[in-house]
Parts: structure tokens; sequence; C-alpha cells
């Protein structure tokens, strides 16, 4: 376990690929082409040490045998015969019933007054072609293709600075443009608020279920019938079942993503805050990371110092790092603007995200109620963070 009081001097050694305590990583390695499982030469298995080593042992597959438990949803035979697999844990409600009766009807991100208005300047000005022409080119880089999976870490130096939220933007966008696989991870198991998030009314497998059972000679098929679907072809593996407890160490952090890179296109991972060690792991095994932080003086105060720390790694380190801004009240009480551009000094890229009702509201994330600007912005973030991990290997 790493100390509390000099995690900076962790989290530095991690990035910057030199030498790791014990029960940390190094940097990442690379696999096969996304989502097409090969076949490789036969051999006796070991626990890989490091994430550069569990990935080059996931690349040697075994010929292709029957898995030790089938992949179970809730329409197979076993769910008709009313029995489950061995070892099957227990579906569990995201929200139980007698809290989902206290929620409020979701409302639009902007007011009908904003929208009119908004709908109006369009017309009698000439920002519709440009937004198009922007939307176009986004859209085109959404859609490159990749050789091997693109893991995306969003992570946060403290809670309710929008960590979950822009982990949903992202891959509800990357799912929606895409037409590969997209997966969504959950690794803040503690209570984390994804699967709410992205409207999951039931978990059943969360991660350290799924490492004890994935297998090299798994089809996509098989693999996903532990995941939970969500639309437009992505799927969410959750850390937990909102239970207070539940712990995800490294190893098994690392089987998971190792085991699963190769069927997905894209990755968002869900961190725990800095600085827990999964983070960190998360972190220095990303090809693109994602830092948020609440638009107000302590959150930018903050963020701006962890910045200037990360000047000292490596150039790649913060020229692949992005930090989103989210403004949480309609008046923030800062420069969002002026703020934005002193963290862009350090070299990193900012991103605004603006105050959205809809996703003040803290329920289910339902793209068609988010206002124009919020849309937008999700989508440059996006694309401009997709692109970051394509320069990494």
């Amino acid at each position: 376990m790493p100390n509390a009081d000099n995690w900076q001097s962790d989290v530095l050694r991690d990035l910057s690929g030199t030498a790791a305590p014990q029960g940390t990583t190094g940097t990442t390695g690379t696999t096969g082409t996304t989502g097409r499982p090969g076949t490789t030469d036969t051999g006796e298995r070991t626990a890989p040490t490091t994430v550069a080593q569990a990935q080059a042992a996931a690349q040697v597959q075994a010929p292709p045998q029957i898995p030790r438990t089938p992949a179970y949803t809730e329409n197979t035979p076993h769910a008709a015969q009313g029995a489950r697999p061995f070892g099957a844990p227990d579906s569990r409600a995201v929200v139980e019933r007698e809290l989902a009766g206290a929620a409020r009807r979701p409302q639009r991100g902007e007011s009908l007054a904003v929208r009119a208005s908004r709908a109006l300047r369009r017309i009698v000005s000439s920002s519709a072609a440009r937004e198009a022409a922007e939307i176009t080119r986004t859209a085109e880089v959404l859609q490159r293709p990749v050789t091997t999976g693109r893991q995306i870490a969003v992570t946060s130096i403290r809670g309710g600075a929008g960590k979950t939220t822009v982990a949903a933007l992202l891959g509800t966008a990357y799912a929606h443009y895409r037409q590969d696989p997209v997966l969504l991870v959950e690794a803040d198991p503690a209570l984390g608020s994804l699967p709410l998030r992205l409207g999951v009314e039931t978990l059943r497998w969360t991660t350290a279920d799924l490492a004890d059972i994935v297998e090299p000679q798994m089809s996509l098929l098989d693999v996903t019938g532990y995941l939970v679907q969500l639309p437009d072809n992505a799927w969410l593996l959750p850390g937990s079942q909102g239970r207070i407890g539940a712990m995800l160490d490294t190893a098994t952090y690392e089987r998971v993503m190792v085991a699963l890179r190769r069927y997905f296109s894209v990755t968002v991972v869900d961190c725990e805050t800095l600085p827990a060690e999964v983070a960190r792991v998360a972190l220095s095994a990303s090809q693109a990371r994602v830092l948020t932080a609440p638009a107000t003086l302590d959150g930018v105060t903050s963020t701006y110092a962890v910045l200037q720390w990360l000047q000292g790694l490596p150039r790649h380190v913060i020229a692949g790092t992005v930090v989103v801004l989210s403004s949480t009240v309609a008046r923030p009480g800062i420069d969002v603007e002026a703020a934005a551009e002193r963290l862009r000094s350090t070299g990193a890229s900012v991103h605004v995200l603006p105050y959205d009702r809809h996703l003040a509201a803290g329920g289910a994330l339902r793209t068609e109620l988010l206002a124009r600007p919020t849309r937008l912005a999700a989508t440059r973030l996006a694309a401009e963070v997709f692109e970051l991990s394509q320069k990494r290997r």
C-alpha cells in the first residue's frame, strides 16, 4: 500500500514508467485486433505480475474449449428453468423501489425560453452552417478505426467533481458514433454511481466476479453475457452491487482489463478519486487521461497544483491529459474561461462543461434532454480524448 502522505511520488513513479513499488504497475502494452480473438500457441499460463506482462500473456490463447461457467443472462435457458449457473450472484436493483418513487420527472437541460431564443439566433445567423461542419469533422474523428483497444481513464482528486458524469458522457458519445463495441468499466466500487447515471435497473456480475470467469478462448458473445447491455452497442461492467465495503484490488483490475481489451474498441474507466491504488494503475495503463474538477475557486486551485506537478513528468503524460471543468451551478463564482486559460498554460488541454439542469439533477442520463451546448461540449471532449488516445500505444 502506498504512503498516503506521499501519493504524488507514487503516481509520478507509475506514470513515468520507472520501477514501481510492490503492488503497482508500470505502463501498458498492446494487444491484438479489437473484437477478433485469434488462436495462438498453446502452453501453460502463469499469472502476470505487471500490466505489460499481463497484456503480453493475454495474446497467448489456448485452443477453444467450453468456458468453466456459461454466460448467463435473464434470457438464457437457466433463467427460464428458474436455475442459476453455479456461483452466479443474484440480481440487485440499482435503486430500491421505495427510493425510485422519490425521484422527480427528469427535466430538460435548458428552459423553453432559452431553447427558443437559441433557435431564433441560429436561424438569423450563419452559425448553423459552421456548427454542422464542426459536427461532421468531430464525427469523422470519433469514427476512426483502431487496431488495439483504447483505454481512457476518468478520475479526479476529490468527490463531487463530475467524474462519473463525464465518464457516462464519453461512453455514450463513443457508443453513438462508433459501430464497434464500446465498454464502460466502473473501477470505483465503493458505492459508485455509474450504473445509475447510465439508467441501469439491475446488476448481477461485477468486476471481481468476471476476473474469475473470463478466459482467453471466450468469444465476444460469451463475454457480453456477463455484462450489462446499454444502447448503441455499448456494455457496462459494474464495480459493485451498491454494497458498502466492496473492494477492487489492482490484480483483479489488471486481469479484467487485459482480458477485455481485445473485445472493445474503446473502454472508458470511471476510476476512484486519487490517490486510490486502482486509479493510479488505471492512469498508468490508459492511453488518455481525463481529470475532472468543479468550476470553483478551490477546484481550479487544486487542479492547477496537480498540473504543475505533472509538468515534471515525461511530456506525453500532460500532453495526454484533458481537464474538464464542470459548472455545477448556473452562475459559477469564478470566471470559468479565465480559469480554463490559466490551466491551459501548463500544457494540458481544458474543456468546460456548461451548467445543465438535466445533469445537475443527478439521475439517469438522457441525451435527448441535454442542452444543446452540453451535447456539443461533450462531443468535442470525446473527439479530443479519442485523438489523444491514438497517439499512445
